[in-house]
């Protein structure tokens, strides 16, 4: 939902006029002044083509109609392929994806601004609500899914959550519905790059800077647990950071009511999730996930945060996630790869990231209580109280249920008693033999 800024009003010295009738006029290709906007940043945004070269191609072609030596409307694109900046088959793709766009955002009371981007389930566009002239954005399901009924509820499911949700730090749901067969949910639009963007540039954040992001994520995760939501999908890609500073949680395709039993069931034994932040019990695909798995995923990201690297790497998909349940694969502290945080930040981190969950953050208050511990140059309180050793805290899930050192003492003090009890029965086993040898012997003497 990030996207560049907002440019549709922006001045274009050679579009023409409005005709008499109010409507725009459009060039040879069938564009609009508003279209030609949008396919020059999708041309500089995709590196086709330079800004210059877009303006040297621009003030060609309006020499060209004040000479009169061009078509009449002639389309930027044509120019641009007669200078050869652009191919024929670079152009055919841009009118393509251009019609495609306009045919999808044909909904009303919206008007098409430009795509965004595309997921797995659909893709996104920025917009205007036209009965309040506010920018928004617009994911519509993809026609290839439009016809399967489970992706539909899907897709229904993920804005009827949305819904339930409003809060500072949680992109928020303004509408959903269905028109001309196709699916929409319109979203609030924020403006500004996500944590991804900036991992993706090699940047380490710093200590203060990752605390108080990570900490207005928990605050959103506070508030969907409070409304018995889990988000599920918790990375750097969605997390968006606003150019006012502020921080928003996007992406609620995988979010799911943690009471949804027969949910649940339905995905039982499916590992749901991003690889590299994935939890545990989400890889076993548990039925019973809860807040904490969020937590972890949190914890995962705050850790390629300030280490510029995932907790757990690996060649494929499968061996990322096994090394995240496996306890026998350490975590490298995140202040052994990144010396200049506090062991306060990198227990906090452990503590999130403990593959046993019961070493987890209980809620999403917990985490940050100790967040604005160390926003204040305090050492953790929470985590504080958790084992010290990273080999506990990397106890797997199948230890959740391992003795405590009162039940070892318990035990070994009932080993004793029976080891004692067998040897009085082995002790009687023998006299009694020897009662009946010498029985024995006494008879045949006799």
């Amino acid at each position: 939902m990030a996207a560049p800024a907002d440019a549709e009003n922006r001045s274009n010295p050679t579009a023409s006029p409005p005709s008499a009738s109010g409507t725009t006029p459009r060039d040879a290709r069938g564009l609009s002044s508003l279209d030609e906007s949008n396919l020059e940043r999708s041309i500089i945004r995709r590196g086709l083509a330079t800004p210059g070269e877009v303006e040297a191609c621009k003030a060609h072609r309006a020499k060209l109609a004040a000479q009169g030596d061009g078509t009449p409307g002639q389309s930027l694109l044509d120019v641009m392929v007669g200078a050869k900046v652009l191919t024929k088959g670079q152009m055919a793709r841009l009118l393509q994806e251009r019609g495609e766009a306009t045919r999808k955002l044909e909904i009303p009371g919206y008007t098409i601004i430009e795509k965004l981007g595309k997921g797995s389930m659909g893709v996104v566009f920025k917009a205007r609500q036209n009965s309040v002239n506010r920018t928004v954005a617009v994911k519509i399901l993809l026609d290839s899914l439009a016809q399967n009924k489970e992706f539909i509820r899907r897709f229904e499911r993920e804005a009827q959550i949305a819904a339930k949700l409003s809060h500072n730090n949680i992109v928020n749901a303004i509408d959903a519905g269905e028109a001309g067969g196709r699916f929409f949910f319109v979203m609030e639009y924020v403006e500004g790059p996500t944590i991804k963007d900036f991992l993706d540039k090699n940047k380490v954040f710093e200590e203060k800077d990752a605390v108080r992001i990570a900490m207005a994520v928990a605050e959103a995760l506070k508030h969907a647990n409070q409304r018995a939501l889990i988000h599920r999908d918790v990375k750097p890609e969605n997390v968006i950071l606003t150019k006012d500073g502020g921080v928003k949680l996007a992406d609620l395709g995988l979010a799911r009511l943690t009471g949804d039993e027969t949910w649940g069931l339905s995905e039982a034994g499916m590992a749901i999730g991003t690889p590299y932040y994935i939890s545990p019990e989400q890889v076993r695909g548990q039925t019973d996930v809860d807040i904490r798995a969020d937590i972890y995923s949190l914890g995962a990201t705050l850790y390629h945060m300030v280490t510029g690297k995932v907790p757990y790497g690996g060649d494929t998909p499968s061996e990322v996630m096994r090394k995240h349940v496996d306890p026998r694969v350490e975590l490298v502290p995140p202040d052994h790869l990144n010396t200049k945080i506090s062991s306060g930040l990198g227990m906090v981190i452990e503590t999130m990231l403990a593959k046993n969950r019961e070493n987890r953050y209980t809620t999403p208050d917990d985490l940050i209580l100790d967040f604005k511990c160390l926003l204040q140059g305090d050492s953790p309180m929470i985590a504080g109280q958790k084992p010290d050793s990273l080999e506990a805290l990397a106890e797997g899930e199948t230890d959740e249920y391992a003795p405590t050192a009162v039940d070892e003492a318990h035990m070994i003090e009932m080993a004793g008693y029976v080891n004692s009890r067998n040897q009085i029965i082995a002790a009687l086993a023998i006299v009694l033999g020897l009662s009946m040898v010498t029985n024995v012997l006494m008879l045949v003497a006799k």
